[in-house]
């Protein structure tokens, strides 16, 4: 694990445009001395694309009641991780989730099912604002939890003698498979091809770890997809509340990744829980979302 974190501490540190450590900055002070750590990641890191995107981040904090200040709030938070909240600053715009530091390590290792968090922090990411060395240490400990994790649960689904970047693209083909998407069936691939030298640095030390971690990340990915769907249902109900003008981001999102060209009335932007739930069972038929 050695290798492996020396890899990820420094993919975290590299640098990223000002504007998106200001914003980072902003997540943090928006909840107060709560906060721990924010990372970076997503399409629009890949991409480097900024303007007309949504950003992409996560806020890690010390503990959920400290981070709200309605009861509520945190009960949501940790009952079905992460709350997620639009952001807008200057010309950009984003939306972060938040995880505490207990439920940002435990959801990047094998003790989870739960592809959602293992599976964004098996690839890139920056830590764009930390609140101390301590904190920082914790992010790395939790990231590189993340690909150990991702390669494991794979092993026991796919052909394991397979070249390292088919590998991984087989690996993240079925965490797209285990969630409500968006994204067109070749995402997976993409997400490797668009940096291959990373995924081969990454390989050999990934996978050593993944190996030490044995039958723990093995599990039926029939079952995963099964719960990982209805988490994903939850989480859409949750966001409802949480998400001013969920239900354009809902639209945005799927229209921007599945080609789409969905049009909301008025009536379903104010109802976004009805507008997701009776918008749902179309899209799956469609194929829109999978």
């Amino acid at each position: 694990m050695a290798a492996l974190r020396g890899l990820v501490a420094e993919e975290l540190g590299h640098a990223v445009d000002p504007r998106i450590a200001a914003m980072a900055a902003a997540i943090a002070a928006a909840h107060g001395t709560a906060s721990r750590a924010v990372l970076f990641y997503g399409s629009c890191l890949r991409d480097v694309a900024l303007e007309g995107a949504m950003l992409d981040f996560y806020l890690i904090v010390s503990d959920y009641a400290e981070a709200y200040p309605a009861r509520w709030m945190a009960a949501a938070n940790r009952l079905i991780p992460p709350n997620v909240f639009p952001f807008a600053q200057g010309d950009l715009i984003a939306k972060y989730a938040v995880l505490s530091e207990a439920d940002f390590h435990r959801l990047n290792g094998p003790e989870t099912r739960s592809v959602s968090v293992w599976a964004r922090f098996a690839q890139p990411s920056r830590l764009v604002w930390v609140a101390d060395e301590a904190a920082r240490e914790k992010v790395v400990a939790a990231v590189s939890r993340a690909a150990p994790t991702l390669l494991s649960a794979a092993l026991s689904a796919v052909p394991n003698d397979q070249p390292p970047l088919d590998l991984w693209k087989a690996a993240f083909a079925l965490t797209y498979s285990a969630e409500l998407r968006a994204e067109k069936k070749e995402r997976g691939v993409n997400v490797v091809d668009q940096d291959p030298q990373r995924y081969l640095r990454f390989f050999g030390p990934a996978m050593a770890a993944a190996r030490a971690c044995g039958k723990r990340c093995s599990g039926s990915w029939k079952r995963r997809r099964v719960e990982g769907k209805l988490l994903s249902v939850a989480r859409l109900a949750k966001a409802s509340a949480t998400f001013a003008g969920g239900a354009e981001y809902i639209a945005w999102k799927i229209n921007r990744h599945a080609g789409t060209k969905i049009e909301l009335s008025d009536w379903q932007k104010k109802h976004p829980l009805v507008t997701a739930v009776t918008l749902l069972p179309r899209l799956i038929r469609s194929g829109a979302i999978r």
